[in-house]
């Protein structure tokens, strides 16, 4: 019986630093419409991308009125309960700010204390996730953000890359 090798995977291109560049990038990704079927295209891409890696995943995409999800799905087994944990406090950084987790992690260097403080969080600090990995969904002559789409359990920057990529090979 012959071993096969699986091919390595195509690596994440680093996203900027600059927030000027990364609020460009998140404001090129708006769409024409985003439904359920985009919804479903725009997840089954990212797991076919994200599966590749070693790494267990999770692709979690939520409307932004209701948290209703649209599509959830893991890569590999191992992944945990922190992992949704990690989507959620994701997804209520990107609707409380409307900007990507990444601009938030860029904005504060990081720095969860300062983050904290800046507004005012006290205790509920830890229910914001400034680590990116989430990205708002805009669609065109709609107010505000329509929905969220969220990815856990690789490198940061390659969360957030991983999305804005995926986003723009489908759609632009």
């Amino acid at each position: 019986m012959s071993e096969r090798t699986t091919p390595s995977p195509r690596p994440i291109q680093a996203p900027p630093r600059d927030l000027e560049a990364i609020a460009r990038s998140d404001a090129s990704l708006t769409f024409e419409r985003f439904t359920v079927q985009e919804a479903w295209d725009l997840g089954s891409a990212l797991r076919e991308r994200l599966i590749q890696f070693p790494q267990s995943v999770v692709i979690n995409i939520a409307l932004a009125n209701q948290n209703q999800t649209l599509f959830h799905a893991c890569t590999h087994s191992g992944i945990m309960p922190d992992n949704d944990i990690w989507v959620a406090r994701k997804r209520k950084t990107v609707l409380r700010w409307g900007v990507s987790t990444w601009y938030m992690s860029c904005k504060f260097n990081g720095d969860e204390l300062a983050f904290r403080d800046k507004y005012g969080l006290g205790e509920s600090a830890g229910e914001y996730a400034i680590h990116g990995g989430g990205i708002p969904i805009r669609v065109t002559g709609v107010e505000g953000v329509v929905a969220v789409v969220v990815v856990s359990g690789l490198k940061q920057d390659e969360d957030h890359a991983v999305i804005v990529e995926t986003i723009r090979e489908l759609y632009y």
